[in-house]
């Protein structure tokens, strides 16, 4: 069974983020994520003035216009 485990890459050495394997030696596939999942970038976040004030229009599981009505938004 394979394993995942989370590291970062600078100048050809692995810093492991949190688990580290219990091996020695190993083959492994390295897959390189985009540059904004890197840690120590900042994230956006929205203002404190804001906060609470988001709503949700209509029901998450069913639709917010009619299937009858979907006709005239076309």
């Amino acid at each position: 069974m394979l394993k995942s485990y989370e590291a970062t890459l600078e100048n050809g050495q692995i810093h492991w983020l949190g688990e580290r394997p219990e091996v020695s030696m190993a083959r492994i596939i390295v897959t390189v994520l985009a540059d904004e999942g890197v840690p120590g970038t900042k994230r956006r976040t929205a203002p404190a003035s804001i906060a609470g004030k988001g709503r949700t229009l209509g029901d998450i599981v069913s639709p917010i216009v009619d299937e009858q009505d979907w006709d005239c938004l076309k």
